[in-house]
């Protein structure tokens, strides 16, 4: 495999150290997860490890009121987990291996919304969506634990919305990469008419891949349904990154089928 090297400068205190960086010629795609409300970024490592181990620099994290900052749950808002997307999204992109021209963008749930309307404000060329969530544009600032009785979303849910009425979806309708959206058959927090306006809010994707995972619920509690889900998805981004590599020169690493399933440790909510 081609290097390339380049002279690097370390700070150590008051001083600059000179070293020589040598990394892999060829630029690499990034490949950015974000969880639900409720989860955490543990959910995501073990189906990373697998992107990374085809070729890929993978990127998980915790939204802020999760893990480690969990004292601030019922205070954040989505405009404070915006913030947290693009500002993981920018360190992935500047990392010297990751072709910025090559991001993948995969979320769940509330991360799938998150992940939908960062494409309006990012390059992204993958969009994956996993069951993902839909909310008013109204209370943007309101901390998003407060949403679910403000904007019933219940019966919000059940209704047809179109891009002229959600920043998510027109995100969605002016997107030209390659969509996968995945539902599950089980789900008691995301119904059918959701994945529905965001199916065909995608009118400009290159290619739309819309997947079902039989006896699956929300969180991916059983096994069976992680390992469906992992499945699903590194067949898709292998398929969609080998065609984006054989139309333009090169930037992903070769594909194969992943070692194993991942983990969830808890099911995240809508």
């Amino acid at each position: 495999m081609p290097t390339r090297e380049e002279p690097v400068y370390m700070r150590v205190e008051d001083e600059h150290i000179l070293g020589t960086l040598i990394s892999p010629g060829a630029l690499v795609p990034g490949v950015l997860f974000v969880h639900g409300w409720g989860g955490d970024q543990q959910q995501y490592v073990a189906r990373a490890r697998v992107l990374a181990a085809l070729g890929c620099v993978c990127l998980t994290f915790d939204l802020r009121g999760h893990a480690q900052t969990q004292a601030r749950h019922d205070t954040v808002s989505r405009e404070e987990s915006m913030r947290d997307v693009l500002a993981a999204y920018d360190f992935l992109a500047a990392q010297r291996s990751v072709d910025s021209d090559a991001i993948a963008d995969v979320g769940s749930s509330y991360g799938g919304y998150l992940a939908a309307l960062l494409t309006a404000l990012r390059p992204v060329n993958w969009l994956a969506l996993r069951v993902p969530a839909l909310y008013k544009d109204s209370e943007w600032r309101v901390p998003k634990l407060q949403l679910r009785s403000q904007q019933e979303l219940e019966r919000f849910r059940q209704q047809t919305v179109t891009p002229d009425d959600s920043k998510a979806l027109r995100a969605c309708r002016a997107f030209t990469g390659d969509v996968l959206i995945v539902e599950s058959a089980h789900d008691d927090f995301i119904p059918h008419q959701v994945i529905v306006n965001y199916r065909e809010s995608c009118i400009s994707a290159r290619s739309l891949t819309c997947r079902l995972i039989e006896g699956a619920d929300h969180g991916l509690s059983n096994e069976a349904g992680k390992s469906a889900y992992t499945q699903i998805l590194v067949t898709w981004l292998t398929e969609v990154m080998l065609a984006v590599r054989e139309s333009q020169p090169p930037a992903s690493g070769a594909a194969a089928a992943p070692a194993s399933a991942p983990s969830d440790k808890r099911p995240p909510e809508a």
